[in-house]
C-alpha cells in the first residue's frame, strides 16, 4: 500500500511508512527513471520502524528532588504519606546508669498474601485502613519510600490499598483494651 499524492508543483508526495512496509532502499522516483508505482529491488534487510526502538526501550529515569530515581508509572513517590497497621512493642533494658528501663519501639504488622509471600499493608487513607482491618486497627504513618526500603531487606513486598475479605479484622476493640491493660 503506497500512500501518494500530488503537491501543487506537480511532484509526487509519497507517504514514508512504506518504507518499512516493503523492502529495498527508499528511491525517488526521478532517480529511479519510472514510475514511482513500480516496485523497488529487494533488499537483504528489510528496514524497520525506529517507533519500536522507543516501544521496546525502559522509560527514562529521571531524579526526584532530592536525587532518588523518580518511581516507575504505577508506583506512589517516595515520599507519598501512607498509614501502616503497626503498634507499640516494649523491650525491658537498662538505662546508662544501670536501670532498669522500658523501651518503646514500633512494628509493623506483616501479613500473609496468597502469591506475594509476607507482605506489608499501606493505606493512602485512613477510611480505607478502616474498610480492610476494621476500626480497632492500631496503625502508625509514614511514607511508603522508607516502609518499602526497610522491610525489603527482610524480602517483604509492600500492597498498597490491598483488599481484604470482608469481617476478617486482626484486632477487634476487645483486643485493643486488653493490649491496652498489658502495657501499663
Amino acid at each position: 500500500m503506497k500512500s501518494e499524492g500530488v503537491t501543487a508543483v506537480g511532484a509526487p508526495i509519497r507517504s514514508h511508512i512504506s518504507d518499512y512496509a516493503e523492502t529495498g532502499p527508499a528511491e525517488s522516483s526521478a532517480e529511479a527513471g519510472s514510475s514511482a508505482l513500480e516496485p523497488r529491488p529487494s533488499n537483504p534487510e528489510p528496514c524497520r520502524s525506529r517507533l519500536l526502538d522507543y516501544a521496546e526501550a525502559e522509560p527514562p529515569v529521571r531524579p526526584d528532588a532530592e536525587g532518588r530515581q523518580a518511581p516507575k508509572p504505577g508506583v506512589p513517590a517516595y515520599h507519598t504519606p501512607v498509614l501502616v497497621p503497626a503498634h507499640p512493642r516494649y523491650v525491658d533494658a537498662l538505662d546508662a546508669s544501670g536501670r532498669p528501663t522500658r523501651v518503646p519501639f514500633i512494628a509493623y504488622e506483616l501479613f500473609e498474601h496468597p502469591t506475594d509471600g509476607t507482605v506489608a499493608f499501606a493505606f493512602t487513607t485512613p477510611a480505607r485502613l478502616v474498610a480492610a482491618l476494621g476500626e480497632a486497627q492500631p496503625w502508625v504513618a509514614t511514607s511508603i519510600g522508607p516502609l518499602a526500603e526497610g522491610v525489603r531487606e527482610h524480602g517483604v513486598t509492600v500492597r498498597v490499598d490491598p483488599r481484604v475479605a470482608p469481617g476478617h479484622h486482626n484486632w477487634l476493640p476487645d483486643d485493643l483494651a486488653a493490649y491496652a491493660r498489658e502495657v501499663r
